[in-house]
């Protein structure tokens, strides 16, 4: 069975950054698992916050529907919170064995993560870095013996919000227009952070642009209206250009 893994660092970081990846993929028989390592409860939910009465445990709770709406809306069956807090996130040794133990029962033939440098919001780059260390672990023999060991699955980071501060190059361009329709339902599961749909919206036409000029353009290329970007990390072994 192929399979992929997210790590996403709040509960719907996933939806606005690879979304079309998820539903894609899980149209051409993937099982993709999404794991949230938090919930993005303190620093992403202003919204829920500014409602009279509301408690830590109400937005926890709001979020969590909110992403399994969304995951539900991209065709993933298998999503997974971690609730580790947000705002600063904590990713200890017991998170890292947990995440590792979830790469392992994956074997994912690829992941997806944050990009690897956001002052905006430093959950996310800790997160990748998270990524990176619990995919070497996962491929220690020494790790756990007797668990399968991972293989070496590309990590691909997905687009941050304010890209040209990231230091993000994306060198992959994924169609995702057959699955708009599933990705644009996902986004509007994300009723904490209505203000970010339409931006998305936009992120994925402009990205839908780099795919055609980057497939041969106006000497014809793909059409292709919606698109996400992706910054691999490791190198791939090819057998022709």
């Amino acid at each position: 069975k192929k399979t992929a893994l997210v790590i996403s660092a709040h509960s719907a970081d996933f939806v606005w950054r690879c979304g079309g990846a998820i539903a894609l993929h899980e149209e051409r028989g993937y099982d993709v698992t999404v794991v949230c390592l938090s919930y993005g409860e303190r620093g992403e939910s202003a919204k829920l916050w500014k409602q009279e009465g509301m408690t830590l445990d109400r937005v926890k709770t709001e979020r969590r529907k909110e992403a399994e709406n969304a995951a539900a809306a991209l065709g993933a069956s298998d999503i997974r919170f971690f609730d580790l807090g947000d705002y600063p996130l904590t990713l200890d040794r017991d998170a890292k064995d947990r995440m590792v133990d979830v790469i392992r029962e994956v074997q994912p033939s690829f992941m997806l993560s944050h990009s690897k440098w956001d002052p905006y919001n430093t959950d996310h780059m800790a997160t990748t870095q998270f990524a990176i260390e619990c995919r070497m672990i996962a491929q220690a023999w020494g790790h756990n013996p007797g668990q399968k060991v991972l293989g070496a699955p590309q990590l691909y980071l997905f687009e941050p919000h304010q890209t040209e501060q990231m230091e993000w190059k994306p060198d992959v361009f994924l169609d995702i227009t057959p699955v708009w329709d599933k990705k644009w339902a996902a986004i509007q599961c994300m009723q904490g952070q209505e203000h970010l749909w339409h931006f998305y919206e936009n992120v994925a036409e402009n990205r839908g642009n780099h795919f055609r000029r980057n497939s041969g353009g106006q000497a014809g290329g793909r059409d292709c209206k919606y698109a996400e970007g992706f910054q691999s990390i490791y190198p791939r072994t090819v057998d022709e250009l």
